[in-house]
């Protein structure tokens, strides 16, 4: 077994199979039926996924940096600003300076946030490390809840956990394991009860190979958590691969595995020594060939900016310039099927509810605003941008131009007169967006009676996974819960 040293204590295992192998890895050619995106983030889109990258604030004054991280990807998670550290630093004086300058960073570019991470053994404040006990257990509570509750409906997704076992399946011993074995289980309830509305993640290294121990021990925690009602919503699998290892041949099992549990799953972290392309190719198409993976992160935009810099591990190199690995990942992702069909697994999946009729259509000579009915906020065109691909998002409603839409005849909804609500995909998570009307089937939505807005095209519902300004919104199955109903609002 070979490990490498990582700055923040961790370490990664050496794989043990090929994935020269992998089953599905070879690159097709995307079919001419739809257009290759020119990005990783919106030939992720296609297939109703994300392709993210890690960001550190230090880099942002970086010209070369901050315009490949803005072009290229469509999920940002912070490297260090949202550990615990770096916003308790001392007790019960949170500080969100940096957290929020990434945030900030992101959203006013469209892109959305995963937070990473709210109860580590690692990188905790002085004070934390010193406590222990029930002590410790209410910190880690408090800490929770103050994070949480300043990011409030803004994220879509939180690494509640990260990096609780040992390699052969046992828990790590850590202080937070001191203060009780139900140690995770409170984070996760804790969690779910400061936001609702955001997706709880468990994050481990070394839980990509199905025959492993360390991926046996998360998958029998994260099994008895659902079994239970334990609020758990997906598993992140950081995918660094190291040091002459290669990905699993399994790896896209230990995916479908997971996602027979009821949980998304998500590639955390990766790196591959060398950028591989094969190895990029592979990782990659086993997500796409999982339709409950939901999208891809590289840890660092520029080898230069890796932990593992020596190593060479990302899609650009250090000038910034695109490597072969980023052309097998581009490719791959551009050749997925656009609407991924959910694979049939042992276990129960949710019950979609039924989207109800379309209502009759408002009257067409009139704009509306598009209110949330969980928000109160308004669908809205980020800086009144008409530019085509803009994501659409929630603000305040304000009456103004880049909010009022009408809805025509032909189904369509339509801003600034000639553009028009458009999805950028057909499967869930595709980006809603606005575009020149074209006339064709993903710019018609269904207004329906029970508050949904649903696309002919795709017949999923628009879908927010917050509710504060900025939060995009994505197409999702239509569940009629309250982030997925809205109503159409005259305006004067």
């Amino acid at each position: 077994m070979k490990h490498l040293p990582r700055r923040s204590h961790r370490v990664v295992l050496a794989a043990v199979t090929s994935a020269l192998a992998l089953a599905g890895a070879a690159l097709v050619v995307p079919s001419l039926a739809q257009a290759a995106a020119s990005t990783l983030g919106a030939a992720a889109a296609q297939s109703g996924r994300y392709f993210g990258t890690a960001i550190a604030a230090n880099r942002l004054n970086d010209s070369t940096y901050s315009t490949i991280a803005a072009r290229e990807f469509n999920m940002i998670t912070a490297e260090n600003e949202m550990k615990p550290e770096a916003l308790q630093p001392n007790r019960g004086q949170f500080n969100f300076s940096s957290g929020d300058q990434i945030y900030n960073w992101a959203t006013q570019r469209g892109l959305q946030v995963r937070g990473h991470t709210l109860a580590w053994h690692a990188q905790q404040p002085g004070w934390m490390q010193s406590l222990n006990g029930s002590n410790l257990r209410q910190a880690m509570i408090d800490h929770i809840n103050g994070v949480m509750a300043h990011y409030r409906g803004k994220l879509a997704a939180w690494d509640v956990v990260n990096e609780a076992f040992n390699e052969d399946g046992s828990r790590r011993s850590s202080n937070l394991q001191g203060t009780g074995n139900d140690w995770i289980e409170v984070a996760f309830r804790t969690a779910r009860a400061a936001d609702p509305s955001t997706k709880l993640c468990y994050n481990d290294y070394n839980i990509e190979n199905w025959s492993y121990g360390k991926t046996q021990g998360v998958y029998n925690m994260i099994r008895d958590f659902k079994s239970r009602g334990v609020p758990i919503d997906c598993v992140g699998l950081q995918t660094h691969f190291t040091g002459g290892s290669s990905l699993p041949g399994n790896f896209q099992t230990t995916l479908q595995n997971f996602a027979a549990l009821g949980v998304d799953v998500a590639l955390t972290e990766v790196d591959v020594t060398n950028s591989s392309t094969s190895q990029y190719a592979g990782l990659t198409q086993a997500c796409l060939n999982v339709p409950r993976c939901i999208g891809i992160t590289v840890w660092g935009v520029r080898d230069s900016d890796s932990w593992r810099s020596n190593e060479n591990p990302l899609l650009f190199d250090g000038s910034g310039n695109k490597k072969a690995a980023y052309t097998s990942v581009l490719n791959a992702l551009n050749a997925a099927t656009p609407n991924p069909t959910p694979t049939t697994t042992a276990t129960a999946t949710p019950t979609t509810t039924p989207t109800a009729g379309p209502t009759t259509p408002p009257p067409t000579n009139g704009a509306s605003r598009i209110v949330g009915n969980q928000s109160g906020r308004c669908i809205d065109v980020p800086n009144s941008s008409q530019s085509n691909g803009t994501r659409v998002q929630l603000y305040d409603c304000h009456g103004q131009t880049n909010q009022r839409w009408t809805y025509t005849s032909s189904r369509q909804l339509t801003v600034y007169g000639s553009m028009c609500l458009d999805a950028a995909g057909s499967g869930n998570g595709s980006a809603v967006q606005i575009y020149s009307c074209n006339g064709q089937t993903n710019q018609q939505w269904n207004v329906n009676s029970n508050g949904t807005i649903s696309g002919v095209q795709s017949g999923r519902c628009l879908d927010v996974w917050g509710t504060g300004n900025g939060q995009q919104v994505q197409l999702y199955d239509c569940n009629g819960q309250a982030n997925q109903r809205f109503q159409l609002v005259a305006t004067s």
